[in-house]
């Protein structure tokens, strides 16, 4: 099991270039730019919601990854939450692999009563550029993501926009993440903190919110 502590910072869409020009400065380098696909699966009784828990299979250049995460805790922007992630084959859930690996019991036991009746929810497409940098001795993968999440309910398209900044902790202390926050927010008008996840986002569009 991975702790994954990140922070998200909802950022406006006339500010993407300003925020990437910032960040080819701080790293020195252009960003690393991948387009990710990403199927999110419930039940239709939508069991893992409930459990506060997502699961996840997104294809990226290297292959496809599925990743079951809990909620976790969410404030200022700043998300923690436990996150199992495993690579399979081609675009199908491995879930026997996740159940062997996931070592939260609630967690575990709400996928396990899902695995049956488990139906693709909801997408969120979106092309995702990164760098990585080193801040008072601690590693952060900082990424702009721009796209969208799309749910297909009763025949229609649902779509609500993607524009956001995560920074994600690779090694070192937490500190540091807020570190950079404050030194972005100095430097890029608009940045707010986003406690909503991409899962979440999803949720709340198929709901009509």
């Amino acid at each position: 099991m991975g702790m994954e502590r990140e922070i998200k910072l909802a950022l406006p869409p006339a500010q993407v270039q300003a925020a990437t020009q910032w960040f080819v400065a701080r790293a020195g380098k252009d960003g690393q730019a991948i387009r990710l696909v990403n199927l999110y699966f419930d039940t239709p009784q939508l069991t893992l919601a409930s459990s506060k828990s997502a699961l996840r299979l997104r294809q990226t250049p290297d292959g496809w990854l599925q990743t079951f995460k809990t909620v976790g805790h969410a404030t200022n922007g700043l998300h923690s939450r436990h996150e199992w992630e495993l690579p399979v084959a081609d675009a199908k859930l491995d879930i026997d692999a996740l159940l062997r690996v996931c070592d939260e019991p609630a967690a575990a036991a709400a996928l396990q009563q899902a695995a049956p009746s488990l139906i693709e929810l909801f997408r969120t497409n979106f092309t995702r550029t990164l760098w990585l940098l080193e801040v008072d001795g601690a590693r952060i993968e900082a990424a702009i993501d721009q796209g969208n999440v799309l749910a297909e309910v009763g025949g229609e398209t649902r779509r609500a926009p993607i524009s956001e900044i995560e920074l994600e902790l690779k090694s070192g202390d937490e500190a540091a993440l807020h570190t950079l926050a404050a030194e972005l927010g100095q430097h890029i008008a608009g940045l707010a903190p986003d406690d909503i996840s991409k899962a979440q986002r999803g949720y709340q569009l198929r709901a009509g919110e």
